[in-house]
């Protein structure tokens, strides 16, 4: 786990071994139906490596989570506004679980009413954004040790929403294996905004993403595409 001063590079080799064994081992163990959710940082290609080390399994089967930044994100949107945060729906983490990825509240809705209707563009760009990004640095400074029961709570609903489904109106962040959707390079893990139904996930489609959206949704990407060739040696 990541301590005080470490960055998740820091852990990208020294976790990468880990997670090309546990791939390994879910290859030869693991039902080819398995859902796998992968949480230890960087997450996100730490699901490549085991995906790629797991052939006889769906790469679909392999997920990483951008739910505890999810939920992040709808918590500080409610709190700007100064509702609950049952009332956000259709917040969107795009890209990598890291300081790069990028918080999109421009499809969310507060109590029905669309998000940027409620709040600045300032406040997203100077506050909203950076917020998010380095809430998990921020934890780890206030109290020594990563955020671990949040992470456990956002896995829990990662996995029920994934089996169970999405609520009607609703979607979720996970990161998946890409399929070139919205112009990201196929086979990263990248976080989209899903819908889930009958143990399966859909990435939302034809969002508009405007010139904003897109910058930041490359900057991840960018990052992915590091991270991956860091490690091209266990793939």
């Amino acid at each position: 786990p990541r301590g005080p001063g470490m960055e998740r590079k820091d852990l990208l080799t020294e976790n990468a071994r880990i997670f090309s064994a546990q791939g390994k081992a879910l290859n030869d163990s693991a039902s080819r139906s398995v859902k796998v959710l992968v949480v230890g940082n960087p997450a996100n290609t730490n699901a490549l490596i085991a995906a790629a080390n797991a052939p006889d399994i769906p790469d679909g089967q392999f997920t990483a989570m951008t739910r505890l930044d999810h939920n992040r994100a709808i918590s500080q949107l409610a709190a700007r506004t100064g509702n609950p945060a049952t009332a956000v729906r259709r917040m969107t983490i795009w890209g990598n679980h890291s300081a790069t990825q990028y918080p999109d509240l421009h499809h969310a809705t507060v109590a029905g009413t669309v998000a940027t209707d409620l709040i600045e563009q300032d406040w997203v760009a100077e506050e909203f954004i950076p917020t998010v990004q380095q809430r998990g640095a921020a934890i780890i400074q206030a109290r020594g040790a990563s955020s671990a029961a949040s992470a456990a709570s956002a896995a829990i609903e990662h996995m029920h929403n994934w089996t169970h489904g999405t609520a009607d109106g609703d979607w979720v962040s996970m990161a998946i294996p890409s399929s070139g959707d919205y112009g990201i390079e196929e086979g990263l893990i990248y976080s989209y905004p899903v819908i889930c139904a009958g143990g399966n996930y859909t990435i939302v489609p034809d969002l508009s993403i405007n010139e904003f959206s897109s910058e930041r949704m490359r900057l991840t990407e960018d990052e992915l595409r590091q991270e991956r060739d860091g490690i091209r040696d266990l793939l």
